[in-house]
């Protein structure tokens, strides 16, 4: 549903041009929230900005949209930052909450850009990942719901001028004769063959995201007594780029997974403005507590279509014995 698509080299990289050709550099505060991957505020201090880190919603993982307007509100009046930017993440395949997000973005004169990078297949209010804001970033990295055999990843826009500019970064900043550079810009093109796997691995998509989608049920069915699942609001469908669950005695059910021979994953350990390449815009322990606390309760748990029913069963009794 959207007019122009741009291959990239990574999800990463994505956000970077998106952020580039916005003209976001020095002096600009962009907002992002705090429990998400790295690469999201990476990209952010990559093109010079200030990353702002955000709360989020203890029952979708999701960006706070009060928290959101407070920090936006607080860059305002006692910052000699510029509120230019809001990068929304949809965590693990769940949209974030763009009817709201998009109405703070318009009234605040931000750009909105959203994080797709787990959420390919993903849908809000019947629209699929991609069309919910003016820009999305997709990764097609081979953990993603659709993934390359290595680094990948696409953006999206609705704006032919925005995907001509992100054309022209992704390829040393050179127009259509390529003849001269006409901005600093860098080497950001997707591999062929990664092309060509994610065109063979489009074909089946859809079966697969059905697949993830019945997994997600029959976690949810025999877990929501025993742990706290990812909350999915009315209108919103989740990609399941993983299942993540929180958990109040996480190591307990880590030994009980371990004993059973099952693999899991924390995603995420520690929040952004925690980690030390952050520390220095300004953020400590304590000031987010939402995303302090899930990290250390969240538990991803095994998640592709290719599970068993079988599989998901045993799962669930090594999480319900602990």
């Amino acid at each position: 549903g959207v007019s122009d698509v741009v291959a990239v080299s990574s999800g990463r990289d994505a956000l970077l041009i998106a952020l580039s050709a916005e003209c976001i550099g020095r002096g600009d505060a962009v907002f992002v929230p705090a429990f998400t991957f790295s690469a999201t505020a990476e990209a952010v201090t990559s093109c010079g900005a200030t990353p702002v880190f955000v709360d989020i919603d203890p029952d979708t993982f999701n960006m706070d949209i009060d928290r959101l307007e407070e920090a936006v509100h607080a860059v305002e009046r006692g910052s000699d930052l510029r509120a230019r930017a809001v990068i929304a993440v949809d965590i693990f395949g769940l949209p974030a909450d763009y009817r709201k997000i998009g109405e703070i973005a318009d009234a605040q004169g931000l750009f909105l850009l959203a994080d797709a990078a787990q959420s390919f297949g993903s849908a809000l209010d019947g629209r699929r990942a991609g069309d919910h804001a003016p820009v999305t970033a997709f990764s097609f990295y081979p953990t993603k719901p659709l993934g390359a055999m290595g680094d990948g990843g696409a953006l999206v826009s609705t704006d032919e001028e925005r995907a001509e500019r992100f054309r022209q970064i992704r390829i040393n900043g050179r127009g259509q004769t390529g003849l001269q550079e006409s901005e600093l810009a860098m080497t950001a093109r997707l591999d062929t063959i990664q092309a060509a796997v994610l065109l063979c691995k489009l074909e089946i998509f859809d079966e697969e995201l059905e697949r993830r989608r019945e997994l997600a049920n029959l976690y949810s069915g025999m877990l929501s007594n025993s742990v706290s699942v990812q909350a999915i609001p009315e209108g919103f469908q989740s990609a399941f780029a993983l299942y993540t669950v929180r958990c109040r005695d996480r190591e307990r059910v880590i030994k009980a997974l371990s004993d059973a021979g099952i693999g899991y994953g924390i995603y995420y350990s520690a929040p952004l403005h925690l980690h030390p390449a952050f520390h220095k815009y300004g953020f400590g322990e304590g000031d987010l507590p939402v995303s302090e606390l899930l990290c250390s309760e969240v538990l991803s748990l095994p998640m592709h279509p290719y599970l068993a029913d079988e599989d998901v069963e045993k799962v669930c009794e090594a999480v319900r014995s602990a």
